[in-house]
């Protein structure tokens, strides 16, 4: 029979190894008992954010529990942002600043978010991904990425590192062994990285090694299968990997966090319960989970489930021991993280760096700048998960504020499936006598949206196409524009090469 102080001992163990998101602006009365029983991390998504200072209240409240509570947060500042979901981020994404390839201005772009993460109470970022983009049909990784050069993602990785810590707010590389030679989207199925482990030494793990040497304290699994290393178990589920792969032959002695494990490449096969269990006794030290199951009943059904692996003898109480004091080990580390960089926040780096990135072929200076209000017609994807549905992108609404009468629309896959005739009456039609400017987002991976492209561009070989996804072949269209990446700092950088505003 096990002692209700053993009870009680087992479970605070069992809790301190989650990283449990919520809902809602305030902490949840759930959440700050959790913290009091031993929880020791939470995950901030868009849905806990309004303003900086309400952040900054929130994170003050959870703290108030306990001084060196881990407050992590899914923040790239590309693409994938939760501190400005709602506007889309004043900082490029990852691709742009490798296309640029200055390590400096990468490391003051990430100190400048550091600071503005510091100063709202986050002492975690997952991020940045240190995926190398080789397979252009990724449907998860693509602008997330540095580049598609394993040297590239490997300098660029440790200096957003750098900058990031350098502003006291501890980085986590993330998705290991790599995320970016995969062709599913792990959210709902499990991707295979088939590569040798010869290939996968000289292209996936050149930036996780520059990560460590780095100084990177966390590391987050990559929910794949990668049968050259194990042919069962994804990375998250697989000692081999967590354990042989990571610890022993890359020396890493931080704490490994696991990618939200709720998603379908290991959840749907182990469900949450049993996808945790398996992830602490390969090696994982902390479990994210709560970007869609985000609420008591879960975080009790994990604890539950560790608790009871432990007593059935399916997880040894001396490996959930080992990963909270390692989630100790980092709060204590992060907590003592002083910012070394000072700086005004909202100092124009990323838009400066967005600017920097832009790239453009055609006849450019026949094309631009825009002297009459355009048309703008937007293609827009359905995007992964990955990426907040609120989060606004696109070029039609800052460029309306520079070139006032600019009209624009919207137009998604579904609208098309009765013909050209839509793109005649939503694009073609207003466009008449004006200039016409296309706006896309990864075409190359979208069949509907490159045929689409195809045919404004055949009608109006004057348009300007404006791609915010990964560049694709030349068009024979009056003048192309490369943002790489669709934040709102990309945007506003196109619509001021569009205008003339640069």
């Amino acid at each position: 029979m096990v002692s209700s102080k053993h009870s009680r001992e087992l479970r605070r163990l069992a809790l301190s190894v989650l990283q449990p998101g919520f809902v809602g602006t305030e902490a949840p009365d759930w959440v700050l008992r959790e913290i009091g029983d031993g929880l020791a991390s939470v995950v901030l998504f868009s849905r806990n954010i309004v303003s900086p200072d309400q952040v900054a209240r929130l994170t003050g409240q959870l703290r108030a529990e306990n001084p060196e509570l881990i407050v992590a947060i899914d923040e790239e500042a590309g693409d994938v942002t939760r501190i400005e979901s709602a506007t889309g981020s004043t900082r490029p994404g990852n691709f742009a600043l490798g296309t640029v390839d200055d390590t400096e201005l990468t490391e003051e772009v990430a100190a400048d978010l550091g600071r503005q993460l510091r100063t709202a109470g986050v002492s975690l970022d997952y991020a940045p991904s240190a995926d190398v983009n080789s397979n252009p049909d990724n449907p998860i990784i693509g602008v997330r990425s540095f580049g598609v050069d394993a040297k590239v993602v490997s300098r660029h990785t440790a200096a957003w590192i750098r900058g990031l810590q350098s502003a006291g707010v501890a980085a986590c590389a993330k998705h290991f062994p790599g995320h970016g030679d995969v062709a599913v989207d792990s959210h709902h199925g499990l991707p295979v990285y088939g590569a040798d482990r010869e290939q996968i030494a000289a292209q996936a793990l050149p930036p996780f090694r520059a990560a460590v040497e780095a100084g990177v304290r966390a590391v987050m699994t990559g929910h794949l299968l990668v049968p050259a290393y194990d042919p069962d178990l994804p990375a998250t589920l697989s000692p081999r990997i967590l354990d042989g792969l990571l610890r022993q032959e890359l020396g890493f002695e931080g704490m490994i966090v696991t990618d939200a494990i709720e998603m379908g490449a290991v959840a749907g096969r182990h469900g949450i319960g049993g996808a945790t269990v398996r992830a602490v006794a390969a090696g994982a030290d902390a479990v994210c989970v709560g970007g869609e199951k985000a609420e008591e009943a879960t975080v009790d059904l994990l604890v539950n489930s560790l608790v009871d692996a432990v007593r059935s003898g399916n997880l040894s109480v001396e490996r959930l021991g080992e990963a909270g004091e390692r989630v100790r080990e980092f709060a204590t580390w992060s907590a003592a993280l002083s910012p070394a960089v000072n700086g005004d926040l909202g100092g124009g780096i990323g838009f400066a760096a967005a600017r920097r990135a832009i790239r453009l072929t055609g006849a450019v200076r026949r094309a631009l700048p825009l002297v009459v209000a355009p048309h703008v017609v937007e293609l827009v994807p359905t995007t992964n998960l990955a990426i907040g549905k609120e989060t606004p992108w696109g070029v039609a609404a800052p460029l309306g504020e520079r070139l006032p009468g600019t009209t624009s629309v919207r137009v998604r896959h579904e609208d098309l499936r009765s013909g050209t005739t839509a793109l005649e009456s939503t694009a073609l039609s207003p466009a008449a006598g004006r200039p016409l400017v296309v706006v896309v987002r990864d075409a190359a991976r979208h069949a509907w949206m490159a045929r689409a492209l195809a045919d404004l561009v055949r009608a109006r070989p004057d348009a300007i196409v404006v791609e915010m996804g990964l560049p694709g072949a030349a068009l024979p269209a009056a003048a192309q524009i490369f943002t790489h990446g669709a934040t709102a700092a990309s945007g506003v950088a196109a619509a001021e090469v569009l205008a003339g505003a640069r």
